[in-house]
């Protein structure tokens, strides 16, 4: 493990210090956390390298971190290791399990720091913190946009009774530059860049599905981690690019049935670069067919009143998958019997910090490939 030390300028009462882990997913070198230092060096990093182990990753000096690579995954999970997905993005989610911090902040390796139109850089970490601490409002929609945000506020017509909010479980962030578009919008718009800065957060209403994006996330462990799995993506299955979204539906829903609210909007990154279309579509066609089919299936869910925690919901949802969307394709069977695998990690893990007798030994990133 890296030790910090004095690179940069960092603020010297960093929000959450001891209570948020980082999650980057990578394949490569992650010089991209240069540009992040000023922001990220406070805090712990859990870096999930995909592909091939024996590869090196290097990490900037100065960061405290611990790195996984797929070899570490399957002795720490042993035979359930299967519920992480393999050469994609979603493998990030294994970081989820293994933090042991309350708040989570996942980003990936080609998103940097934006500016605002004042062009000043963009705390995007911080700004992530500001959502996770203050309220949510699901039930009733506040027209000037977040009323807990600086210069708002509740407006007429707003019922008194459901001022105080609900926790907020889930920040998510948007965009400038590369926006995040499926592989049909991408080819018939090759040069659109997002250039609009909305300074508003919103909380997404109840009963109102959206599309997640895992490139700048953030969430309160404790009240929906074990919702955020990224499903079962990449290597070996009929599906990619679908991981966000999927854990978005099924966090989502489950946030709506336990009273706990969804963000959306500030803090903005910069998307970098946008990744080969054809390349996507490949990935993303089953998807685009079967989301027509899956959403309607999320907008159908509900749950019986023994549905008392986060996993018991899943677990419920695990099983209304398998009896619902398994008559579309047989790989939501296999979805379904993942999910059951992934909160049985979860459990096992949150309770003893191992999964079977395979004890989750802290790696040392930078000797991995030595």
């Amino acid at each position: 493990m890296a030790g910090s030390g004095s690179y940069g300028a960092v603020p010297s009462t960093p929000l959450l210090k001891d209570e948020l882990d980082i999650v980057i997913p990578t394949i490569r070198n992650l010089d991209f956390l240069e540009m992040w230092r000023p922001f990220f060096q406070p805090y712990h990093l859990i870096i999930v390298q995909d592909g091939d182990p024996s590869k090196t990753i290097r990490v900037p000096e100065g960061f405290d971190y611990e790195l996984y690579n797929r070899n570490d995954i399957n002795r720490i999970l042993g035979p359930k290791a299967n519920c992480i997905s393999f050469k994609d993005s979603a493998c990030r989610c294994f970081g989820f399990l293994v933090s042991r911090k309350k708040y989570i902040f996942t980003i990936d390796d080609d998103c940097f720091v934006a500016k605002d139109p004042s062009d000043k850089e963009i705390n995007a970490l911080a700004q992530h913190i500001k959502n996770l601490l203050s309220p949510s409002t699901p039930f009733f929609f506040n027209t000037l946009y977040d009323p807990f945000c600086e210069g708002a506020d509740f407006v007429r017509g707003y019922p008194f009774s459901l001022r105080e909010g609900v926790p907020t479980a889930v920040s998510h962030g948007l965009w400038l530059n590369i926006p995040d578009y499926d592989a049909p919008t991408q080819l018939v718009k090759p040069l659109e860049r997002n250039t609009r800065y909305v300074d508003a957060v919103l909380t997404i209403p109840k009963g109102t599905l959206f599309p997640m994006c895992g490139m700048n996330l953030a969430f309160n462990r404790e009240l929906i981690g074990p919702a955020m799995y990224f499903g079962l993506m990449g290597d070996g299955q009929p599906i990619g690019r679908y991981d966000d979204m999927w854990a978005g539906w099924c966090s989502k829903v489950i946030c709506d049935y336990l009273g706990l609210g969804v963000k959306t909007g500030l803090p903005y990154i910069w998307h970098s670069k946008a990744s080969n279309p054809f390349a996507n579509l490949k990935k993303e066609y089953n998807g685009i067919y079967w989301q027509e089919e899956i959403i309607p299936f999320f907008q159908s869910v509900t749950f019986p009143k023994e549905c008392t925690t986060v996993q018991k919901c899943y677990i419920e949802l695990s099983k209304q998958v398998k009896a619902k969307l398994g008559k579309l394709d047989s790989y939501f069977n296999k979805l379904a019997d993942s999910m059951v695998a992934w909160i049985e990690a979860w459990n096992e893990f949150s309770a003893s910090g191992k999964v079977g007798a395979a004890a989750a030994e802290v790696p040392n990133g930078p000797a991995k490939g030595k």
